[in-house]
């Protein structure tokens, strides 16, 4: 084990960062008093923190904003992915009380204490990020209620690893709900595995109707919708632990209907056919990842939030599969596509909340696929 690291900020507001493996941060207390645990990682995005916290993808997840300044344009009510904040914890260099957008609803104070949740700032995160970039993804705990370096160690032992961990039930919608244009000839099932509000609204202007259902629906209830597309969402946790989602994508790929996937749903869809997923070092969270279209041989800079992979060689070894974007920083698979039904998926983010929308074309292809079919 590495010899811990320590950092003594001025502050008189005391709050402690513990790692899995041993080291220690001190920093300055900020939203919520509390105490928070779960996986530590990082985003390196340099706007969008609301998108990010309240994206369901990160439930179960302390976050790093590597950005300097986080805070500084506070929070909207429109700036969000989910209903509410999703992260368990933040850590910061300097989280900002103040703010510059003049209709902003609140401080990022005031939010994360309406939210319940705890962060600390004042923690020298580029020392932190590198850290856990050549350490690997673990548990962290946060707090600014315990100063008990052993009783934190004691409540950190607790948190269970994301691996094996099935979450997407736990925020997927509880009830069915429509959105869009009933009369739409482009009928959408969505099953919901953690989505963020923007995807669907990506649809929705695209002119779908979507029908969006809890995580275990069963395929058959799915099929009473009536849809000529199904979509397979994004969401936290391991895929590999969801034996009903595994199965339910099996079932609607054996009707033949346009399917696609995003981040979780294209890890579900290769699972589906055959395709094993493993947890990364430290995954990908961001706004400025490369990856090839290696139809067109073009590159797009895309958002990401992943910390699970499909097996390249697997993917590659598979007759009815083909690769279709690769991320060019580590080669990972970034989207496939099936040979024998229309059905693909992407590992990034297309709708790009926050980030560029280089990608955003998915959806438009997606679309074109349901009218082609529907002829």
């Amino acid at each position: 084990m590495s010899q811990p690291i320590y950092h003594m900020p001025t502050s008189h507001q005391p709050a402690i960062l513990m790692l899995e493996d041993g080291n220690v941060f001190y920093g300055k207390a900020f939203g919520k008093i509390g105490t928070a645990a779960g996986e530590i990682c990082f985003n390196t995005g340099m706007t969008g923190y609301q998108e990010v916290f309240t994206d369901p993808s990160y439930t179960g997840q302390i976050i790093i904003m590597n950005n300097v300044h986080t805070g500084n344009y506070g929070t909207f009510a429109k700036d969000v992915e989910s209903n509410s904040v999703k992260i368990k914890g933040l850590i910061g260099r300097n989280l900002e009380d103040r703010y510059s957008r003049y209709f902003a609803d609140d401080s990022l104070q005031t939010y994360l204490e309406k939210q319940n949740i705890v962060a600390i700032e004042d923690v020298d995160t580029r020392a932190l990020v590198t850290h856990i970039r050549t350490k690997g993804a673990m548990n962290c705990i946060i707090s600014s209620e315990i100063l008990d370096e052993e009783k934190l160690k004691a409540e950190l032992a607790k948190t269970p690893s994301m691996e094996g961990l099935e979450l997407a039930s736990v925020v997927s919608t509880q009830e069915p709900y429509t959105m869009g244009n009933e009369n739409s000839d482009v009928r959408i099932a969505v099953m919901d595995f953690g989505t963020k509000l923007n995807i669907l609204q990506c649809m929705v202007d695209r002119g779908a109707y979507l029908k969006v259902y809890p995580a275990k629906t069963k395929a058959e209830v799915l099929k009473e919708f009536n849809p000529n597309g199904y979509f397979i969402s994004n969401g936290p946790g391991d895929p590999a632990s969801m034996d009903y989602a595994i199965e339910t994508v099996k079932e609607i790929l054996k009707e033949k209907k346009p399917t696609f996937g995003i981040c979780l749903g294209h890890q579900l869809l290769a699972l589906a056919n055959g395709i094993p997923t493993f947890k990364m070092h430290h995954g990908h969270r961001g706004l400025n990842h490369p990856v090839k279209n290696v139809i067109t041989g073009l590159c797009e800079i895309t958002t990401q939030n992943h910390g699970f992979s499909v097996d390249p060689e697997a993917v590659r070894k598979a007759n009815n599969i083909e690769v279709t974007h690769i991320n060019l920083n580590d080669d990972s698979v970034e989207g496939i596509r099936l040979k024998d039904r229309p059905a693909f998926s992407v590992q990034h983010h297309p709708e790009s909340t926050p980030g560029p929308h280089d990608s955003r074309y998915l959806f438009d292809d997606f679309i074109k696929m349901i009218k082609e079919h529907l002829n």
